[in-house]
């Protein structure tokens, strides 16, 4: 083996461990346990072999990827490095005071098209926050101005509509 092969072969396996970063981290996001995503997952993802993942032990396949990021419901880009070779940086927590909590399973049993909107925009939010625990949602100022905008209320009025709607 030729020192270049050794170096790929090691860049490999750094990458390998940041998507097994990357995989742990969201898991543990869902409050799951390794068991508990065989479980759920009808044995489609074995806790051993997912196990294995997450420390970088064994490459994951692209469509065995795309598999998993739709069962814990992330986009698969979040479970890729960037573009530095490190995991996505989650976006800055501090930006002032929040307004609210929005009950993302809550918002997934409505059906209008305030909600749809809505749920669209909360997964923006969720991408960019790196935020995928799928429960709640914590809203800042900044969002609470463009809910108000989606729901055609005044920021003042935008918490109380969200409750209206049970989502607050």
């Amino acid at each position: 083996m030729s020192a270049g092969d050794n170096g790929e072969e090691n860049e490999q396996e750094h990458y390998g461990r940041i998507v097994g970063g990357r995989l742990r981290q969201i898991r543990r996001q869902k409050n799951l346990s390794l068991q508990e995503v065989e479980s759920i997952s009808d044995h489609e993802f074995k806790a051993s072999v997912l196990g294995a993942y997450e420390r970088g032990e064994r490459s994951i396949s692209v469509p065995r990827l795309h598999r998993l990021a739709r069962f814990y419901r992330v986009p698969v880009d979040q479970l890729l490095p960037g573009e530095d070779g490190e995991s996505p940086e989650a976006a800055d927590r501090d930006q002032g005071p929040t307004k609210s909590r929005i009950d993302l399973a809550k918002l997934d049993e409505l059906e209008s098209p305030d909600a749809d909107m809505l749920a669209r925009y909360l997964r923006m939010i969720q991408v960019q926050r790196q935020d995928f625990n799928g429960r709640v949602l914590t809203i800042r100022r900044d969002d609470m101005r463009a809910i108000a905008c989606m729901l055609g209320v005044s920021e003042d009025q935008a918490s109380g509509r969200l409750e209206e709607l049970g989502l607050g």
